[in-house]
């Protein structure tokens, strides 16, 4: 089980960071994917995580704003997310994929999904 948290209203320019804790599953050997979905719109892979930490990808809409990251003495999961814009506006998602060096932002591959969090950005 994932469970996310971290999600909040912030103005234009400000920041947040999610944090996706596992229950009943050890984190080590699965890759880590933030994904989110706004109203209308599909789900989009944000950012993703190798399960050693040694790789990571972001979409080109979030690259150089959102750091994706992992502590395995958490066991958690967290996504950083700086200058935040109006178009960040959705529900946020962590998913587990097993395997090693498996760093994927494509929804269909993962195993486990959290219940999702909300984050609006709105002046």
């Amino acid at each position: 089980q994932l469970v996310e948290s971290g999600g909040d209203l912030v103005q234009p320019g400000g920041s947040l960071r999610l944090s996706c804790a596992a229950r009943g599953v050890m984190l080590d050997y699965y890759g880590i994917g933030w994904f989110r979905q706004a109203p209308g719109k599909e789900r989009e892979g944000v950012a993703c995580i190798t399960s050693r930490g040694a790789m990571t990808e972001y979409a080109d809409s979030v690259k150089g704003r959102f750091t994706i990251s992992r502590d395995e003495a958490r066991n958690t999961a967290y996504l950083q997310m700086n200058s935040l814009k109006p178009e960040d506006t959705a529900t946020y998602y962590c998913a587990a994929v097993i395997g090693y060096n498996v760093c994927s932002r494509r929804s269909e591959e993962y195993d486990y999904w959290g219940q999702g969090t909300q984050v609006t950005v709105s002046s």
